[in-house]
């Protein structure tokens, strides 16, 4: 086998069908092409609505359905298939991980191969990320510091825009480009890489995981790619019940993926100094809000978030 999709759902059935149906014409134009569905401990009928699909669909000669009774996240569901099938006698080359909120478009999974396939020294690769409208999503990044912080606090378009080049890359590339991170929506891994850098780190419940997991590789020697000939509509937000806008409220598991990413990547010092990058961007954003008129409680909330999950309240302690 050359490459084994991925996919965990979690209350996304109808989600993961629809990326499987986007999936089917690309893994049959594909003899060396398997795929595997996490069902992650749903508990609300996910495993027997896939298990239909595949029926219905004739999907059981390339696809595998795993049921577990507990939502492990991202990092846990994801190596308990990356484990298994390390360990097997004949473990395919590449892994895709795939969120279930994906539609790869035709010819996705050709290009990210066919890439990794000329580019030996790229442990890891992403697609370029798209709404259904077309249009980019953020992926890639930068690694996250100071600036990300305190734009993120912020959330004010003329500050962003003045980051911008320190966060994220801007404009998009519309060719293949080494990058540091690319987001875990779509990301193939080498085999190799995965060997020598280890698995995912399931202390990452979801969020900040696949920034984690980039970092480990570039430290290992091995680059990570953003190849946008690799089309994938992200229906963002979708798997998780969580989208990234200026007003909401990212949950309790994103701000401990934060301070673990911080913490073990950067010490303690830095991950107070980006917390307090935080809390000061929120500050100002509130304050900025209060003179405008508008959005002040959303600012508010997003400011005592911030100061929950701080080292001001929670330590400098690794989870």
């Amino acid at each position: 086998m050359k490459v084994l999709v991925v996919i965990l759902n979690y209350k996304t059935a109808g989600l993961t069908v629809d990326c499987l149906r986007s999936l089917a014409p690309q893994i049959a134009s594909r003899t060396d092409t398997a795929a595997v569905v996490v069902e992650n401990g749903s508990g609300d009928g996910s495993s027997v609505q896939l298990q239909d699909a595949i029926a219905a669909r004739g999907w059981s000669a390339w696809l595998e359905l795993i049921a577990i009774a507990k939502n492990l996240g991202f990092s846990a569901g994801n190596n308990l298939v990356l484990r298994r099938t390390l360990e097997s006698p004949d473990p395919p080359e590449y892994f895709l991980l795939l969120n279930s909120d994906t539609l790869p478009q035709p010819g996705a999974i050709d290009a990210l191969v066919e890439f990794m396939d000329s580019h030996p020294a790229a442990g890891i690769a992403g697609s370029r990320l798209e709404s259904p409208f077309g249009q980019v999503q953020g992926s890639p990044f930068r690694f996250h510091g100071i600036a990300s912080e305190v734009d993120r606090g912020l959330s004010i378009g003329v500050v962003s825009r003045i980051l911008a080049r320190r966060i994220r890359y801007d404009p998009k590339p519309s060719t293949p480009v080494p990058v540091d991170w690319v987001a875990g929506a779509s990301m193939i891994l080498r085999r190799e890489m995965i060997r020598a850098v280890g698995m995912l780190d399931e202390k990452f419940f979801a969020y900040f995981e696949d920034m984690d997991y980039c970092l480990a590789a570039a430290r290992k020697g091995w680059q990570t790619w953003y190849v946008p000939a690799s089309r994938v509509v992200h229906l963002e937000g979708a798997s998780s019940g969580f989208r990234f806008s200026p007003s909401a409220t990212p949950p309790d598991y994103y701000f401990a993926g934060r301070r673990q990413y911080f913490l073990k990547n950067h010490g303690p010092f830095w991950a107070a100094a980006t917390d307090a990058a935080l809390i000061a961007g929120c500050a100002l954003g509130f304050f900025y809000a209060i003179i405008r008129r508008r959005g002040g409680r959303q600012s508010l909330s997003k400011l005592k978030d911030s100061l929950r999950h701080s080292f001001f309240a929670a330590g400098l302690r690794r989870l």
